[in-house]
């Protein structure tokens, strides 16, 4: 007689027929939620059976150990990153108060009045700047800090100075999502090209073999092309956008990305028609990227980025986490969430985050994988819908595709988008 081995579906089932006092605790980090080995029950089954489960059980058992020991190595490997960074750029960059990084010596303050920046300035604080970002209406001063001090120290004392005042270090944002090595095969577009809504992108400038309507830097040497932003660009078009305008936040600067950099971006873009904006950065909460998110949102203006590649139990991710913003994951070939995808406080879609394809700052096609790529689709969707003058939340909804526990959840969101993006073979 041949014995078919059970499935785990079949032993989940097995689960509901068998007292709550015959199961045991969940191990400690057990990933997204997902039930721990233990807290299956073991009914006593017949002697062909019962040896089989238990070989099951033990090596789901092996499994849930082994993700959760990922999840966690992915965490533990972006503080590496972070610790790494801050080592290499000690000149220009430092840790703030929470541990992040940031532009050395300098501080954003926000709401200070005429007498607070001078005490400031009596205190050994210097005003290095004072900007009033174009298309969102915000004021922010920017100190260098007392020669000696440290960002954390400096920004403790400033904040006894000024106590009303809103006052954060310019943290920096990172790019989530790598490329693999280059491919023959070339992103098609699966979808009509119509009248798209105008949409920006945050992120390294495009190459030149990726056309867009409009670029601006805001970092020194801006305009040189880079392989992220060249292939987010690439996948806007590859999904219809067809009138893309480029914010370099990078350059050549070893502190670009920073939050001074993404609010002047959002600022240019807004004022200049952008009805969508697409961010595959993430980083920490900071008064200063959250106020311009909040303003450009405001202006009727959809921003929607990426939850980053730093697991489940890395922070939160932001600008993913800030109100309003449509926060997006990835899925891989198999419409499975990618297990380096990041969390957001809240979720709204998901896309293909693997097996697509996009072009890099010498114009070549090349394999990508990670949220940062899967957040273009859903913006491209989004201007799509805009472009029709469609409510797009309306528009997504109805064609995202489901997926894990029946209706919207925390993994994959309310649905999968742009899921012909992907190339299936």
């Amino acid at each position: 007689m041949k014995i078919r081995f059970p499935s785990l579906t079949f032993i989940f089932a097995l689960s509901a027929a068998v007292p709550a006092s015959a199961q045991i605790g969940v191990p400690m980090g057990t990933p997204m939620g997902m039930p721990g080995v233990q807290d299956l029950p073991r009914p006593a089954l017949d002697p062909v059976l019962d040896p089989l489960i238990e070989s099951v059980l033990h090596r789901t058992d092996r499994l849930t150990g082994r993700l959760a020991r990922e999840v966690e190595g992915l965490a533990q490997d972006r503080l590496r990153r972070i610790d790494r960074l801050v080592q290499r750029n000690r000149d220009i960059i430092e840790r703030d108060a929470r541990g992040e990084a940031a532009r050395r010596g300098e501080l954003l303050v926000m709401d200070a009045n005429a007498a607070d920046i001078v005490r400031a300035e009596q205190a050994g604080y210097r005003v290095i700047g004072q900007e009033d970002f174009e298309g969102l209406g915000i004021d922010v001063v920017r100190f260098a800090l007392p020669r000696g001090t440290e960002l954390d120290n400096g920004q403790e004392a400033l904040g006894r100075i000024m106590p009303d005042a809103t006052i954060s270090a310019d943290n920096l944002y990172f790019q989530s999502g790598q490329a693999g090595s280059p491919a023959q095969q070339v992103a098609t577009s699966p979808f009509n090209r119509g009248n798209f809504a105008p949409v920006g992108m945050i992120d390294g400038a495009p190459a030149s073999a990726v056309p867009v309507t409009a670029m601006r830097s805001f970092a020194d040497g801006g305009g040189t092309p880079s392989d992220h932003g060249s292939a987010i660009a690439s996948l806007l078009r590859s999904a219809g956008a067809n009138r893309i305008h480029a914010a370099d936040v990078y350059g050549t600067d070893r502190a670009g990305g920073n939050a001074l950099a993404i609010a002047r971006a959002l600022g240019w873009l807004a004022q200049n028609g952008a009805r969508v904006v697409t961010i595959s950065l993430v980083g920490p909460d900071n008064p200063v990227l959250a106020r311009a998110i909040a303003s450009t949102r405001l202006r009727g203006v959809v921003v929607v980025a990426a939850v980053g590649n730093d697991g489940p139990a890395a922070p939160p991710a932001y600008p993913a986490s800030y109100t309003g913003v449509v926060a997006v994951t990835a899925v891989d070939r198999h419409e499975r969430a990618l297990l380096e995808a990041g969390r957001a406080l809240h979720l709204d879609y998901s896309a293909p985050g693997a097996n697509i394809y996009g072009l890099d700052r010498r114009g070549r096609s090349q394999r990508l994988r990670g949220t940062s790529y899967a957040t273009p689709l859903v913006a491209a969707r989004i201007a799509a819908a805009l472009g029709r003058g469609e409510q797009w939340r309306s528009v997504l909804d109805e064609e995202a595709h489901d997926l894990g526990p029946r209706g919207a959840d925390e993994i994959y969101g309310r649905g999968l988008v742009c899921r012909a993006c992907a190339i299936r073979r």
